[in-house]
């Protein structure tokens, strides 16, 4: 139980909760002990009066109506603790299982782009909810069973070695067994239990793939194989969980059998003993009331034991992402508003799953209020620059300067609320248009929103659907079209008032006359932003302040429209191919 430890931090939380929890689970179970104590005195008084050491048989008859209304009492209290037991216990492993799950989904939140490129979505989401589910089994049902088996053990066993030692310690000959078994299967369950989780995150990636790839799914045709994919991996974790369950189902009947056994010993036991006239026949009911009441408490051992071991294997998955430190770490907590200044200085970066260096040895400076067009080639590092500007990455070789000040000394919150980014893959949610586009402003007006959406040129589409702003997208946005998805993600971008703006290749989905209109609207509302554009498009870039052309890491060339249509190069030939492409 080394990496349920981690869980412990939760109890010391809840820890008024479950102390009240095992108190009234301890008050239930002594009730429900002193149950066949009252049958074993009751029998006891009948086999008297039938042996004629008792002959008053009114006083028989009100002593057992008193002990039949015991014991109804006796059981509805017990009943009710039992009910409150569940209330405290339960109760406290659901807010532990939400606490759990925030923390992951916070940790989520801080660990950087570079986990999220070394790890599948449907693994994520599986650890969030199937392992998390596992733990809350362990933090409720399985400590509460526990906590049940141990007061109703300690009790039991105490009330029966008062009443008579030798049958008690027949009785417990089986237990060693038990005890051995328990042991040697928890051991296989732990292992099984780590492949079955493991198997459930490669079924929920796989699913959660095919979803998202649906259209690409279709188009080619590739259904039949998709299903065997799924059949093979689906087949795998069907062998791998009955293999698990096999070892679980071994729990059961060994624990019946033994119990089975425990009965036979007090029956064959007590028998002698009764007809030897060491104890009465009450007594040995008594002790098979015990034992069958300890049953249940036994049983549950096998389950207990299995729903740690699952727990087990299941929190070392949560714990490998909670024990992850962020790469990009926010150093400073003071607050800083930006500028709008960003230099590169001698910057160098080579990215470490690939191990493909992006960047070599990159300077240049844009002021603030400028605007900087970048241009390269598919691969020559143009997104690279944008993601070390959003902080995705941090530099090893040179330095990343915002208003002069290094970037990694400056608040990474602040950076980039203070950053609108247009991704040149736009992600909208599964939620309205107007939703989407105050996702970049949250306290957005109607007014500003309807503003941002015709600076974007989108507004004229959102009127025409049925549903207008309230329009609610599918997933990913697939509602919209390639260049409305572009548009909309403009309009989020923009309606956040930057102090840096950034445009990803978002316009290579809109025609060239509904890019004009843009980049007319942007370059009346970015008078005093700093803004980057990325393209493939001279007609994109010919209005920015510097331009700067990209080549394997490199910087090229760099200066304004003007300037390199006049110099030989990328830049002039993309301007003369493009200039003739508008033409025909």
């Amino acid at each position: 139980m080394k990496e349920l430890q981690y869980i412990n931090n939760y109890f010391s939380i809840y820890k008024w909760r479950l102390l009240i929890g095992v108190l009234i689970t301890i008050l239930s179970k002594f009730l429900a002990l002193k149950i066949p104590q009252i049958i074993g005195d009751s029998l006891n008084i009948v086999e008297e009066y039938l042996n004629g050491r008792v002959t008053n048989l009114e006083a028989v008859t009100q002593q057992l109506l008193k002990n039949v209304l015991l014991i109804i009492g006796v059981a509805f209290l017990a009943g009710f603790f039992t009910f409150l037991m569940r209330q405290t216990i339960i109760v406290t492993s659901r807010l532990i299982e939400f606490d759990l799950k925030n923390e992951i989904y916070q940790q989520y939140q801080r660990l950087s782009i570079n986990f999220y490129k070394k790890n599948r979505t449907g693994d994520l989401m599986n650890r969030i909810s199937e392992d998390v589910s596992k733990v809350r089994m362990y933090v409720g049902p399985a400590i509460m069973y526990s906590i049940n088996m141990i007061v109703l053990f300690t009790v039991g066993f105490t009330q029966m070695i008062s009443i008579d030692l030798k049958l008690t310690l027949y009785t417990l000959i089986p237990f060693p067994l038990l005890s051995i078994s328990i042991f040697v299967l928890s051991k296989v369950i732990h292992k099984r239990s780590t492949i079955v989780q493991e198997y459930l995150s490669k079924l929920t990636t796989f699913n959660q793939e095919f979803f998202s790839g649906i259209n690409v799914v279709k188009s080619y045709g590739i259904e039949a194989s998709i299903i065997k994919g799924f059949d093979k991996i689906a087949n795998e974790s069907k062998e791998k969980n009955i293999h698990l369950q096999k070892a679980n189902a071994l729990f059961f009947p060994l624990i019946i059998l033994l119990i089975g056994i425990s009965n036979l010993l007090v029956i064959y036991v007590g028998g002698k003993q009764y007809i030897s006239g060491d104890i009465q026949f009450g007594t040995i009911i008594e002790f098979m009331l015990y034992v069958n009441i300890l049953t249940w408490p036994v049983a549950v051992v096998g389950w207990v034991t299995s729903m740690v071991q699952q727990a087990e294997a299941s929190q070392a998955r949560i714990n490998e992402f909670l024990k992850q430190v962020p790469e990009i770490q926010n150093t400073v907590t003071s607050s800083s508003e930006l500028k709008g200044n960003v230099t590169f200085k001698d910057v160098t970066f080579t990215y470490d799953d690939t191990n493909i260096t992006a960047l070599k040895n990159i300077n240049f400076s844009i002021k603030s209020g400028e605007t900087l067009a970048i241009l390269g080639k598919t691969g020559a590092g143009k997104s690279t620059i944008i993601e070390l500007i959003t902080r995705l990455y941090d530099t090893e070789i040179g330095t990343v300067l915002l208003d002069n000040i290094p970037i990694k000394q400056t608040n990474l919150n602040d950076v980039r609320s203070q950053i609108g980014f247009v991704p040149q893959d736009p992600f909208l949610f599964s939620e309205s248009i107007e939703d989407n586009i105050k996702f970049g402003k949250y306290s957005a007006t109607e007014e500003e929103i309807i503003s941002a959406a015709k600076n974007a040129d989108i507004h004229n589409n959102i009127i025409n659907f049925p549903k207008g702003y309230k329009t609610i997208l599918g997933e990913r946005g697939v509602t919209l079209s390639g260049g409305q998805k572009q548009r909309v993600s403009i309009a989020r971008a923009i309606i956040k008032k930057p102090k840096i703006l950034i445009f990803d290749d978002c316009l290579s989905a809109v025609d060239t006359e509904t890019e004009e209109k843009i980049l007319t609207n942007l370059e009346i509302i970015s008078k005093n932003i700093t803004t980057f554009i990325i393209s493939h498009r001279v007609s994109s870039a010919k209005n920015a302040d510097k331009i700067i052309v990209l080549s394997d890491g490199e910087i090229t060339q760099q200066g304004t429209h003007n300037q390199l249509i006049k110099s030989e190069g990328y830049y002039k030939n993309l301007y003369e191919e493009q200039l003739l492409e508008k033409e025909i």
